[in-house]
């Protein structure tokens, strides 16, 4: 009760604050908080200067609102209404942990309200306080124990809390007061039982698991996860004779889940590879057209076998003609007796089918469409430029182009090829060809606009995307609503190629923020979820979010951000350049630009006392990998062997870094650290384009050392023969035509200044 009792009179004028705040009537509560407010008896009255600034807030008027409930609050600190507005306003400016406090204050004055109670359980549960949430969802089932939500509440609160057998007595404590009939159809006591089954199983209790699905099997609706987890459960219980009938019966409704198979495979435990084998030859009789049954049995097949199987695959997929083909074997390629089968069979089918259009000239006579070849040569490109083999993939790509010039994912091929060469400004050409052959297609207007955006052309890919935007407002604009955070990276780390610093950083402040929207969205759904018992998705729903920033967007935005920090720290901006340091200020948080002067990154090392490379593999080392500021440093300091080095690099790929470090540390070194940063020996992992065109710029830059130009253009031309189509390594004499047009298109690059394809 407020401190001041408000007349009868007053006191319904305030009632009618409250149901105009609720109906979001805020024009008609604010001419009643006047009224209340207008009478010099009650011009301070704590509770209704409250509600005028909590009313005031939804329209906007931040300020005034924040003025008034502290004064209300001042006027009256032991009203529990006070309290709780003040903890809503804080709320709505996402500030929980401080408004936890202020419905904490709330309850001291008014222990049992159920609407601070619900919203102080709604911060905990979004700020993880698992403890405190169960805790208050305990007082809401003793005030309200006939209420739904009271119990599964505290469900769910001992799930989080991973005591997953009391929250499954707890869900059948709840069930057992449910009035339902056996054979009617109830889709929230359906998800109910779905969500007991999946505490039951989290527990380990299998049998009563299986028994529960037994008994209620009528009652749930989703018919399939029955099956499923019966099957999962029977496995679990060693009841293979009875998993392996719920599987048959699963792949009779879908052939082509390999799930099913892995289940059947538990089920009937085959000794043997042949046995193993059977399984699926019987697959491939009952299911004739199923492909997944003839892609299992590569995995574990090997020499001839593997042969024969892979044979009979390729021959069904090419002959329909399936483009994805070389992706469902891609997880292959890293067994390299396979990639030489794979390789001499689609070789010997393409030579055979160019010659009597068969696949092999010992087949029965059968002839095979002259689409046929046209996949075969489509596999080949994307083979051998999943292998490195630039050359060879063009010649088979270039003749696909030439017998089917309008098929557009030959061009998303020949596309790739050249991303994978390192001409990334011909990569973006072809696949603006591709994207000329079909202009309503979205997937190849947004691949086009990556290849352009890695190619640097930010404005065309702007202009690319614009096609499929909202007709209005810019392009730019429209993704950042959508959060089409690929848009957003690609332009980050083009504006960085740029040394457009603060455009970049903008990027990645963009993707940080949502992330932030997307943590704060889930506060609509502990309240939603609850009423409408989609339990098993909410709880996947809170577990996603628990890791949420493990998403390779956010980590690629991190990534770069952190570069471009250490860049500036390296390289600060000029005092002529005021606009752009104003502009970084605007962006950089303020902690971190105090971090970029005078203090350390994650506790690593401090920017005084080493160079920002060091930093760098610090950085690089634990965000990637977990390795120890101190193993690095150590092993290359005390070791000052190269093999020793070779060692770590093969560790950590950071070839060039360690190189530069080595300098650092020692600059009588730098004729060592140069033939290590220089090696091409293919063992090395870390020899890729990225990083010979990363140690090209150090030689230039005299990050190895300041004698280095006289092995420049030999390490150039050595990459050059390495990696023939890249333009970083080209001569000094070429000239890249590409260019673009006025209208947005790339024009075509001068074939005469490009190397031979074939």
């Amino acid at each position: 009760m407020p401190s001041v009792t408000l007349p009868p009179k007053e006191n319904a004028l305030f009632k009618r604050i409250l149901r105009c705040y609720e109906h979001k009537q805020y024009r008609n509560g604010l001419k009643f908080c006047k009224q209340i407010l207008s009478n010099q008896k009650f011009a301070e009255h704590g509770e209704t200067l409250a509600m005028k600034g909590l009313t005031l807030n939804c329209l906007g008027r931040k300020e005034e609102a924040y003025d008034l409930v502290r004064r209300g609050l001042r006027n009256d600190l032991k009203s529990h209404v006070c309290w709780h507005v003040y903890g809503l306003l804080q709320r709505s400016d996402k500030k929980y942990d401080e408004a936890i406090k202020c419905y904490r204050n709330a309850l001291k004055w008014d222990k049992d309200n159920l609407q601070i109670l619900r919203d102080l359980s709604l911060l905990q549960i979004q700020m993880r306080d698992l403890e405190g949430y169960r805790e208050t969802r305990y007082q809401l089932l003793q005030l309200r124990p006939a209420q739904r939500a009271s119990w599964i509440g505290y469900a769910i609160a001992y799930h989080l809390l991973e005591d997953y057998e009391m929250a499954a007595k707890i869900v059948e404590e709840f069930r057992k007061t449910q009035q339902t009939s056996p054979d009617k159809v109830d889709y929230e006591y359906s998800e109910l039982l779905l969500y007991q089954n999946q505490l039951l199983r989290e527990a380990g209790l299998n049998k009563e698991a299986l028994d529960h699905l037994t008994n209620f099997e009528k009652q749930i609706c989703d018919k399939l996860a029955v099956e499923e987890t019966r099957g999962e459960l029977l496995l679990k219980l060693d009841r293979a004779g009875e998993a392996t009938e719920v599987y048959h019966r699963l792949l009779e409704r879908n052939p082509e889940n390999w799930s099913y198979y892995q289940g059947l495979e538990k089920a009937l435990k085959p000794k043997s590879v042949e046995e193993k084998q059977k399984i699926y030859e019987d697959a491939w009789v009952k299911y004739p057209k199923g492909l997944v049954p003839r892609r299992l049995p590569l995995n574990f097949l090997t020499g001839e076998k593997f042969r024969e199987c892979l044979d009979r695959y390729l021959r069904m997929n090419f002959s329909k003609g399936c483009p994805p083909v070389f992706t469902t074997l891609k997880s292959l390629c890293h067994q390299k007796d396979k990639v030489a089968i794979i390789e001499e069979l689609v070789v010997g089918y393409e030579k055979s089918l160019r010659t009597c259009k068969m696949f092999n000239q010992n087949d029965d006579g059968k002839t095979e469409a002259p689409t046929t070849l046209l996949w075969v040569q489509y596999f080949l490109a994307q083979h051998f430029n999943h292998i490195g083999k630039q050359t060879l993939a063009f010649e088979y790509i270039n003749t696909a182009i030439e017998s089917t010039p309008t098929l557009i994912e030959l061009f998303l091929i020949k596309a790739k090829i050249y991303k994978h060469a390192g001409n990334i400004r011909e990569a973006a050409r072809w696949m603006d060809e591709a994207q000329a052959l079909d202009t309503a297609d979205r997937f190849i207007n947004s691949k086009c606009a990556k290849y352009l955006l890695k190619a640097g052309l930010i404005k065309e890919a702007e202009e690319m995307c614009s096609k499929f935007t909202r007709e209005g407002t810019s392009a730019v604009e429209n993704l950042n609503e959508m959060q089409c955070m690929w848009f957003q990276t690609e332009c980050a780390l083009a504006y960085k190629s740029l040394n457009k610093y603060g455009e970049a950083l903008k990027k990645c402040h963009e993707i940080e923020r949502h992330f932030v929207e997307i943590t704060d969205d889930q506060f609509d759904f502990h309240t939603y979820c609850m009423r409408k018992m989609t339990l098993r998705s909410y709880v996947d729903l809170l577990n996603l979010e628990d890791v949420l920033r493990m998403h390779p967007f956010y980590f690629k935005a991190a990534r770069t951000a952190i570069e471009i920090y250490l860049s500036l720290h390296d390289n600060p901006l000029s005092d002529d350049n005021k606009e752009s340091q104003l502009f970084l200020h605007k962006i950089l948080p303020s902690h971190l630009i105090k971090r970029l002067k005078d203090s350390t990154i994650k506790g690593l090392v401090t920017f005084e006392k080493i160079k920002s490379l060091e930093v760098t593999v610090s950085l690089y080392c634990w965000l990637l990998f977990g390795v120890s500021t101190g193993f690095l440093y150590q092993t290359i300091s005390e070791s000052r062997s190269l093999s020793a080095v070779s060692l770590v690099i093969h560790l950590t790929f950071l070839l060039y870094a360690a190189a530069k470090m080595m300098v650092f540390l020692d600059p009588s070194s730098e004729g060592m650290a140069a033939e290590l940063a220089t090696s091409l020996n293919e063992s090395l992992t870390g020899r890729t384009i990225k990083t010979c065109t990363e140690v090209l710029q150090a030689l230039r830059d005299g990050s190895l050392g300041s004698q280095q130009e006289k092995i420049l253009e030999s390490y150039r031309a050595s990459c050059h023969g390495i990696y023939p189509y890249a333009l970083a390594f080209m001569p000094p004499s070429y000239q890249d035509n590409s260019a673009v047009t006025t209208n947005g298109d790339l024009s075509p690059c001068d074939h005469e200044d490009m190397p031979n394809e074939m």
